[in-house]
């Protein structure tokens, strides 16, 4: 069995607020779910970010995490992709 893959701080950063979105999306009503899935899928699959481009990540996670915290709150029933 090959030894597990080490990740970086910034790839657990970022695999970290991935997670933390979809349990956010976990406190959302159950018909809007699927549209929450897709809009923090599209969100961290539209961006063809370097691995070595750390500026770039290290903005695009300070980005994130005020987006999460604007759609994680109790009155954002919907989002539109």
């Amino acid at each position: 069995m090959p030894a597990p893959l080490k990740r970086s701080g910034l790839q657990n950063e970022v695999i970290s607020l991935y997670r933390q979105c979809f349990r956010a999306a976990r406190e959302k009503p159950v018909e809007t779910r699927p549209r929450f899935h897709a809009f923090i899928r599209k969100e961290f699959k539209q961006h063809n970010i370097k691995r070595s481009d750390f500026a770039t990540i290290e903005y695009m996670l300070r980005k994130g995490r005020k987006q999460f915290d604007t759609y994680s709150q109790k009155g954002v029933k919907d989002v539109h992709v």
